[in-house]
This record gives C-alpha cells, sequence and structure tokens, in this order.
C-alpha cells in the first residue's frame, strides 16, 4: 500500500481541504502516513496569510528535498506536492526554486491531484495548475472516505470580493463563489451517519453564502443553517469567518431562534479607527460594528464574541491605536485573535508610504493583548459554577480523561468520566484553567443525548 502524508498550515478551511485530498488518493490505494519519512507521497498545503509563510514553506522543501534524495539513492521514489495558497501565489517560482517538487496545485484545482500524479508517473516532468474552476472542484470531490470525528469542518463558500488592502484572499482563493444547497446538505448527511454532531461552516466571507437550492432560489446563510439544523444526528452547528458587512438581519434572528446554532460568533473588526478602517478597505465604520454587535447581543443576549485585529497597520497613529483600545474595551470578548501587520506581496498596503517600525508594532500588539488576555480570562471565570453541555471530542491524557467542547467553544476536561466520545453531557463548571474549563458530570450517566 502506498503512503500519503500531508503537512496543512493555516486556517480551517485548509484543514478541510486536505481531508478531502485524502479522501482522493484512497480509491488510488494511498494510506496516511504519520510523518514524511515513511510516504510515497508528501502534500504541503499551504497558507499565504501568516508572516513569512513562503519561507516557512520552502524551508520545509529543503528538508524533503534532502529526502527525496535519500529515497532515490536507496532505489524508491517521493513525489512532492505544493497545494493551497502559497502554490497559489508563486505557481512556477516554486519549481524554480526548488526542483525537487514535483507538483504545484492552487486550492481551487485540488480536484485534479490524482491526474496530475498519474501525468508526472507517466511523462516524469512538473505538474502546475493554479486555475479557478470552484464549480469543477466541488463536482469532482469524491463521498468523504473515513469519519471525520464528533466535529467537521464543511467549506459552503469560497473567495472574497472585499479586496480588504492587507490581504490576499481575493488573489490565492479567487471571488466568492457559493455551493449549492442539496451538495452541502448531502455532505453533512453522510457526515452525520458517520457519527459526526457538530458541523462547523467554513468560508473566507461565510456570511455572504448565497447557493442555490433545488427549487431554483437562491438561499442565506441562515436558510442554509435552518436546512442543516433538521439534519438527524447533528446537534450542534457554526460558522466561520464572517464580514460585518454581510451579517445580515435573518442571521443575526436565527442566532436567537435556532437552538443548534452556538451561541458564539466570529466577527472579525480589524481597527476601532474609522481612519485605519477606510484605508484598509473594510467598507464598514467603528460604529457600524458597535451597533452590529447591540443587535447580536438582543436577538440572544448569552452570547460570546471573538474578532481578529491587525495593530501597527501602515499609517496608524497613537489616536488610532487607542480607538482600537477603546472599542475592545467597549465591546468586550470571549476570545479574539491579534497580529502585528505583516506586508504581503502585491497587496496595496504593501506599497504605503508610511510603515510601521516593528518595536512599535509590539509595543501595541503587547498593549492589545493585555487587554484581550484579560477579558478571555473573565469570561471563562464567569463560567465557574454553570452547568454546561459539552460534545466530548478526544480522550484526555491522563486515564478516563475526556476532553470536549462548551457552546462558547472553550476546551472542556472532565476527570474520571465515564463519557464516550461523541456524547454530550451536562458539565458543571469547577474551575477556569489558563487555557481550558475544568468540570465534573453534573450527573454521571445523565443529560446525554
Amino acid at each position: 500500500m502506498k503512503r500519503l502524508f500531508i503537512k496543512t498550515y493555516g486556517c480551517q478551511m485548509n484543514v478541510y481541504d486536505s481531508a478531502r485530498m485524502t479522501d482522493l488518493l484512497a480509491p488510488l490505494g494511498y494510506a496516511s502516513a504519520d510523518r514524511a519519512e515513511d510516504a510515497d507521497i508528501v502534500v504541503l498545503n499551504t497558507c499565504h496569510i501568516r508572516e513569512k509563510a513562503a519561507e516557512k514553506v520552502y524551508s520545509e522543501l529543503g528538508r524533503l528535498k534532502a529526502i527525496k534524495h535519500e529515497r532515490q539513492n536507496a532505489g524508491g521514489e517521493m513525489t512532492i506536492a505544493v497545494a493551497g495558497c502559497v502554490a497559489q501565489a508563486e505557481g512556477q517560482e516554486i519549481i524554480e526554486r526548488q526542483p525537487a517538487v514535483d507538483i504545484v496545485i492552487g486550492p481551487q484545482s485540488y480536484h485534479r491531484l490524482p491526474e496530475m500524479i498519474a501525468r508526472i508517473a507517466r511523462d516524469k516532468g512538473h505538474a502546475l495548475e493554479t486555475d479557478f474552476p470552484a464549480v469543477d472542484k466541488f463536482d469532482s470531490l469524491p463521498d468523504e472516505a473515513a469519519p471525520r470525528g464528533p466535529t467537521a469542518f464543511v467549506t459552503v463558500q469560497e473567495g472574497c470580493d472585499k479586496f480588504c488592502t492587507f490581504c490576499v484572499v481575493p488573489y490565492t482563493r479567487g471571488p466568492e463563489y457559493s455551493r449549492p444547497v442539496a451538495q452541502i446538505e448531502a455532505e453533512v448527511r453522510r457526515l452525520a451517519a458517520l457519527g459526526t454532531r457538530e458541523i462547523t461552516l467554513l468560508g473566507q466571507n461565510v456570511n455572504a453564502y448565497r447557493g442555490r437550492c433545488s427549487e431554483g432560489s437562491t438561499f442565506s446563510l441562515a436558510q442554509l443553517i435552518e436546512r442543516l439544523a433538521s439534519v438527524p444526528g447533528i446537534e450542534r452547528l457554526r460558522y466561520t469567518t464572517s464580514h460585518p458587512r454581510d451579517m445580515s438581519d435573518d442571521l443575526i434572528t436565527a442566532h436567537g431562534r435556532i437552538e443548534k446554532l452556538m451561541p458564539y460568533l466570529h466577527l472579525p473588526v480589524q481597527s476601532g479607527s474609522d481612519r485605519v478602517l477606510e484605508a484598509m478597505n473594510r467598507q464598514h465604520r467603528a460604529d457600524d460594528y458597535r451597533r452590529l454587535v447591540e443587535k447580536i447581543r438582543n436577538a440572544r443576549n448569552d452570547i460570546a464574541l471573538s474578532s481578529d485585529f491587525i495593530v501597527g497597520f501602515p499609517g496608524e497613529t497613537e489616536q488610532d491605536f487607542e480607538a482600537t483600545l477603546a472599542l475592545v474595551r467597549e465591546v468586550g470578548y470571549a476570545q479574539a485573535f491579534s497580529f502585528k501587520y505583516s506586508a504581503r506581496p502585491g497587496t496595496p498596503a504593501a506599497a504605503h508610504a508610511k510603515q510601521i517600525p516593528d518595536a512599535v508594532k509590539s509595543e501595541r500588539l503587547a498593549a492589545l493583548q493585555e487587554v484581550l488576555g484579560a477579558q478571555q480570562d473573565a469570561f471563562n471565570r464567569s463560567c465557574e459554577g454553570q452547568t454546561m453541555e459539552v460534545l466530548f471530542e478526544k480522550p484526555g491524557r491522563r486515564k478516563d480523561q475526556a476532553i470536549g467542547r462548551s457552546p462558547y467553544l472553550q476546551p472542556v476536561h472532565v476527570e474520571r468520566s465515564l463519557t464516550r466520545i461523541g456524547e454530550i453531557h451536562d458539565v458543571l463548571i469547577e474551575a477556569a484553567l489558563p487555557n481550558s474549563l475544568k468540570g465534573r458530570l453534573a450527573r454521571e450517566g445523565a443529560g446525554t443525548h
């Protein structure tokens, strides 16, 4: 049996794509390997969002080149493929910089991976595919080859039409595209039959979802969630990542109306300064975001919010940064992701004349993370003494320990548990730890569904 190793970088959508690549290659006789050294084909599924993303890929390719040469010297073969957003952005340059790479394939073309493997085996050359055939990709993907576990990601929307000036996604993932409702529902039903209890719907701008349904109309994300909530076996639904501009009234209402939609929303704002938001081309103002948060909390008062923040965007002043801190203190977040601005080649912000010194960015990031960290700690402590439904996902490190997730996506571990993976139990939260919650079953053997 041949062996496949996929190293996944970056976002949850890449995690989903890697799983589907595994499904694609299973009929060709490829089983998963635990490390690159044992694999016949190695795929690096790359991300172009984080700082120095491409450099990390080239460093890993250097290591794989040495492994490939050792394999060849021993009379064997290894195929190296680069997939994902770095592949889309750099294309032929990857092969020129690292000739050990056999295949370069963009995120909208990975359904062609079996064909490309066959091509290089036949022709002994390189294969490059970085088109944007989004419809073809989803139409060509096989059914899931193996259970995903109690939780699973399902891509429903890809691409972005917003063109934020700091972001490469419109160039690496292409324009916004929504999968048809029936196609998504069929995938979710298959996952449910394999034991999945919680589905997270993925998209670069997932709340921009506008998918065709069999009746000929178009579904919004709220309508899609309502349809999927009726799938037997699915107990929880989430979605990420959202854009404030696309947070529609029916989606806000859905949070208060659909019980299976979890009370946790990731809604990136990036900055609290109108001047910076305009420079970012975010197409909303800080007060627009505040009003949106108010509407969401009026629809469901127990909802927890998460967000993304960029500090040190070109031209950001101390006054701009203070506006971000003010917004954070006013809104209050259960969790957040914050980063120093780093230039992405080809994006408008990279050419901005007023780049911020790294020392200033580091200072601002530390100040922001201090506030966000205190808010997260306060939210976790507020959970102490509460009874929460926890979906258990995996065994813990210690015997008889189980680990799951709260409705707010917090890791929860329970000791001396009689739970089974995939069950939902009522858990009394006893303590908030630095990165998780500790609890016990509210009633052993009860509260299960």
